[in-house]
């Protein structure tokens, strides 16, 4: 056993966060492998005794053993010693490196029976004779991963390379032979697609496939050069996947890319089967059981309207009854203590019913008195509570089966095999159906409507049953494959960007005629309509909230009840996903992180707008909102058929055009302080020198100035720390130079530079700053991202957080395409501008008349958005206002940018699990929330030991160590109207009201009613 011991103290000893966002480029520029010599060990297997060690620099990652030697190399080159006495066999010379490695960051050693290779970063990689240490031969080596170790992948008696970073490298793999470096194999994808940047972590390969991850996971067939995409699936940060056993293991991530598609958690994935008869569905007569209540199952009077017979009361799952529950006199009625994890609560005619999830069995209670009625089990999890209709008891189970018992007794009437086969998989450490059920089914219409299925791309998809309550027969079906309904291709050819239909199963609910999983609409009949996405680009998509088919629904489900900090309930339309996506909805459509509605209202807990977009703070508020979309929000007809799969800009109907125009507020859901402008061929940047200049007199010392791209390729102008900076990016790798003078509080002329031979320079007040290089040369594709002034939403150009607002004023923008003379640029910053002689203006702002109108005769327009405003005193004529906001030093919050008008709001004092509205109250209940989220991470930022005292008192309240709090307020202004303590916090949505009573399930496995 060889090991690396370290015994000085790490590089990240002392690290404190110290911005709201951002620190993870502080970590990639100011914390690197430090380079002092670690002690090599080596012990004994089977006795733990050391045998040897020895000291000396080791460059991360590289420590590799094979045949009885060890390898690695020493930060110069590489070494191969005797595995048993550590003796040095042979060095090889100097083997070059990066010279920063940064903690996403390791070179890569790797050893094969005949040869040994490395790769240093450098865009190299050697070859070397396993005996002598002699270089074989060296190559170009690509770049791959993104923000992670080296890749140096080798199969089929090559080495492969390809150039994956960012989504516009080319993705040609070149396989070259161990023993001569020849290119023996050369292919390009042959599939057309939109490819992110690849993810961030290295690829992995097989004897047979190569399997990176430019969006998802790819499979290279080496043999027949051809790719498979799987967009749908991806693997952890830094690890990545790992193929083993026939299966390829995905672990879970923190991604919000295709937030209603992807898979989560952890899954081992196997190949479809190679027998046809594997995934032919039985017939219906092998999958329809009857009970002994078969036909006897007595058809009960109408249900009382003061009953709770369905998840979240009704099939559009509003959270509501009309019904009042006298909340100031509520009081503990009985405990039902069950134990184990339980489902929310429905109650009907009398009878409680509940599901102890993790036991497979479903109870019912006297409403009255909290005793047990009867009891049935399953064999699977019931992860939500049945539908009560008609005097049936209807709910689907993880077993894949769909059940009717006879509610007065829990006798079994019939149940339906959903799953199309019965096979079997563990699944949170016990057997499912390779097709489950959600427990909660609905009824639309006297039909009933359940999905079977964990993937529209897994195990030949999801089915859509129609069953007849009464007897199960079927009346439908509809297959959700990875088939177009429409083309009969693949259903991933739709997407666009980071946006993808919605492929994920939930409980379903119904609204308006139609039915919904997650955003996806139906009609009756269960046919698919209005397939997303709206549009590839992100705040666009989730933009479209308007027009008939709003309705409730939650991109990571229901059920989800981790707090992902990228998800939350929408009233609305439609979500949108990716890093700079899945905020948006938000900022369009009431939305938070539980919510209740009704004819008026929408009432939720969810964050306040500030913190809806990259903030590590996240304060949240109870609120209320009208139920029609915002004014601004847009409707399907907004949008033309332009295809953005790429991620190029959508066309809006009725976009600003002509002189005078560019007082256009910008496309719902860009709420910062900003002007955004609309893509076109003449702001594209690809292949050509620039120059960006702009008056600026800041109020602050941070914030962008001019910015379009994002980090795969771009350009941007800003200050940081008080000083001027401008940056270039090209396939992801950013360039970027800053000036020591501070700007202050004056006005100040701004030139950032591109040359035709890749150099960069700043221009202050028309002299030359300084200067630097861009390391990948000219940028070489048009970004996806808009050009943007005061922020920069779509993912950071530069080394700073994202949006990084400004705040001050901004005057006189001008963008150039081609070469500016040192004469040019002094005459524009003496006041003396001209036309240039080398170069194109391609935009030209002086916003003399208040408004972004481009006079460069490219009619370039912009959109003010947010709190930007026009300003009489500027450096000549008007200026621009900037409000600033963003992404600030101690935990600040962004700009509050969002359409929704709020009824009102209200902090309060507890973390929302579950949710209420009856008549004229509200009911929360949740742990106690004991902290303020900015101070506290502004005493992270300070080094504070008490905080980490105050952040476990915090998680333990949230594991229920501090019992909870049940709140009343009135559903017209949010004032409180009485609070009860609670003595254990309630299961994920598990409130309900009925009978004028409050039903309460709790973490602890109990059944709470409170009454008067």
């Amino acid at each position: 056993v060889y090991a690396i011991v370290m015994k000085e103290e790490r590089e990240l000893k002392n690290y404190l966060p110290v911005l709201n966002t951002g620190d993870q480029a502080r970590v990639r520029t100011e914390y690197a492998w430090n380079e002092v010599p670690r002690i090599l060990m080596a012990f004994d297997a089977e006795t733990g005794a050391e045998k040897w060690h020895k000291v000396s620099v080791v460059s991360p990652l590289t420590l590799s053993a094979s045949g009885g030697r060890l390898y690695y190399h020493d930060g110069d080159k590489v070494v191969a010693m005797k595995g048993d006495t550590g003796d040095v066999i042979w060095e090889t010379e100097k083997a070059d490196r990066v010279q920063v490695v940064n903690f996403n960051f390791g070179p890569k050693l790797v050893v094969t029976e005949d040869t040994v290779l490395f790769a240093g970063g450098d865009r190299k990689m050697h070859a070397y004779e396993p005996d002598t240490g002699k270089e074989r031969w060296n190559a170009p080596h690509a770049r791959g991963g993104y923000q992670s170790p080296e890749d140096l992948l080798v199969a089929q008696g090559k080495v492969w390379s390809a150039a994956l970073t960012s989504g516009s490298d080319d993705g040609i793999f070149y396989g070259r032979s161990l023993k001569t470096g020849e290119v023996e194999v050369e292919f390009p994808p042959n599939v057309e697609t939109y490819w992110f940047h690849h993810r961030c972590y290295i690829a992995k390969a097989t004897d047979r496939f190569i399997m990176p991850s430019r969006t998802g996971i790819e499979f290279v067939d080496m043999a027949s050069k051809s790719w498979e995409i799987h967009h749908w699936v991806r693997g952890g940060c830094l690890y990545g996947v790992m193929p083993c056993n026939g299966l390829t293991y995905a672990p879970p991530h923190d991604c919000a890319c295709y937030p209603e598609a992807k898979l989560y958690g952890m899954n081992a994935l196997a190949p479809e089967p190679s027998e046809p008869n594997d995934v032919i569905p039985d017939s219906f007569q092998r999958r329809i059981e009857k009970g002994p209540a078969f036909g006897a199952v007595p058809t009960a009077a109408a249900g009382s309207e003061d009953d709770w017979p369905t998840y979240r009361h009704d099939n559009s799952r509003s959270g509501t009854t009309k019904h009042e529950v006298n909340a100031a006199k509520l009081k503990a009625s009985w405990t039902a203590d069950f134990g184990g994890r339980l489902s929310s609560v429905v109650v009907a005619d009398g009878l409680a019913y509940v599901s102890q999830i993790d036991e497979h069995i479903l109870h019912a209670i006297d409403a009255e008195t909290g005793k047990i009625a009867w009891s049935y089990m399953t064999g699977g999890r019931v992860d939500s509570p049945p539908t009560i209709h008609q005097g049936a008891v209807l709910f689907g189970c993880a077993d894949g089966w769909v059940y009717c018992l006879r509610a007065k007794d829990g006798a079994l009437a019939w149940r339906f095999r959903a799953s199309p086969q019965d096979r079997r998989i563990m699944a949170f450490e016990q057997l499912e159906s390779v097709w489950p059920v959600h427990g909660n089914i609905l009824i639309e219409g006297g039909v009933i409507y359940a999905v079977a299925g964990r993937s529209n791309f897994l195990d030949g998809g999801l089915h859509l049953y129609r069953l007849d309550p009464k007897s199960g027969d079927l009346l439908g079906e509809t297959i959700i494959d990875d088939k177009d309904p429409e083309t009969g291709r693949n259903i991933q050819e739709r997407l666009q960007t980071l946006q993808m239909p919605v492929g994920l199963p939930d409980i379903l609910s119904a609204s308006g005629g139609y039915v919904y999983m997650k955003s996806q609409q139906f009609d009756l009949d269960g046919n698919r309509l209005n397939i997303g996405p709206n549009s590839g680009d992100a705040p666009t998509n989730a933009a479209v909230q308007a027009g008939d088919g709003r309705h409730l629904f939650a991109p990571m489900s229901f059920l989800d009840q981790e707090w992902f900090h990228r998800s939350y309930w929408v009233y609305g339309k439609s979500f949108s996903g990716g890093h700079n996506g899945y905020y948006q909805a938000g900022k369009n459509t009431p939305s938070g992180r539980i919510i209740v509605f009704d004819d008026d209202k929408v009432y939720g807990f969810g964050r306040k707008p500030e913190y809806l977009k990259w903030t590590t703070t996240m304060e949240h508020q109870l609120f209320s909102a009208p139920v029609e979309a915002p004014e601004g929000a847009l409707s399907p007809a907004d949008i033309t058929d332009k295809d953005t799969r790429r991620g190029t800009e959508p066309a809006q109907k009725g976009k600003a055009k002509g002189k005078g125009k560019g007082k256009a507020k910008a496309p719902a859901g860009s709420g910062a302080s900003m002007i955004e402008f609309q893509k076109a061929a003449s702001l594209n940047p690809a292949g050509k020198d620039l120059a960006i200049e702009a008056w600026v007199k800041p109020e602050g010392k941070d914030g962008v100035i001019v910015s379009r791209g994002g980090p795969s390729a771009g350009f941007a102008l800003y200050q940081q720390q008080g000083k001027p900076a401008f940056a270039v990016r090209v396939k992801g790798e950013v360039s970027q130079i800053g000036a020591q003078l501070p700007l202050g509080g004056d006005w100040t002329h701004l030139v950032g530079v591109l040359t035709p031979d890749a150099k960069l320079k700043l221009y202050v007040n028309g002299q030359l700053a300084v200067e630097g290089a861009s390391k990948g040369g000219l940028i070489d594709v048009d970004p996806a991202q808009l050009m943007e002034i005061g922020v920069d939403e779509g993912g950071s150009v530069g080394d700073y957080p994202q949006t990084f607002a400004f705040k001050g004023l901004i005057d006189e923008v001008r963008l150039h395409f081609g070469e500016l003379s040192d004469a040019e640029i002094a005459a524009s910053a003496a006041g003396e501008p001209a036309a240039p002689a080398k170069a194109q203006t391609v935009l030209s702002l002086s916003f003399d008349e208040g408004d972004a109108h481009d006079a460069s005769g490219q009619q370039n327009h912009g959109a003010l958005s947010g709190p930007v405003t026009p300003a009489k005193e500027g450096k000549r004529g008007a200026a621009m206002q900037f409000a600033g906001g963003g992404n600030s030093k101690g935990g600040n919050a962004g700009p509050a940018g969002t359409l929704v008008q709020f009824d009102w709001t209200q902090d309060i004092p507890l973390v929302v699990r579950a949710m209420v509205k009856t008549g004229s109250a509200v009911f929360v209940a949740g742990p106690p929330d004991l902290m303020n989220e900015e101070e506290t991470f502004t005493e992270l930022t300070e080094g504070d030991p008490e905080v980490e005292k105050l952040l476990a008192e915090q998680d333990a309240a949230l594991n229920g160590d501090k019992g909870a709090i049940l709140r009343a307020v009135s559903a017209a202004d949010g004032t409180t109207i009485q609070d009860l303590q609670l003595p254990s916090p309630p299961a994920w949505d598990g409130m309900a009201a009925a009978g004028g009573k409050i039903f309460l399930t709790t973490v602890d496995g109990k059944v709470m009613c409170w009454g008067e």
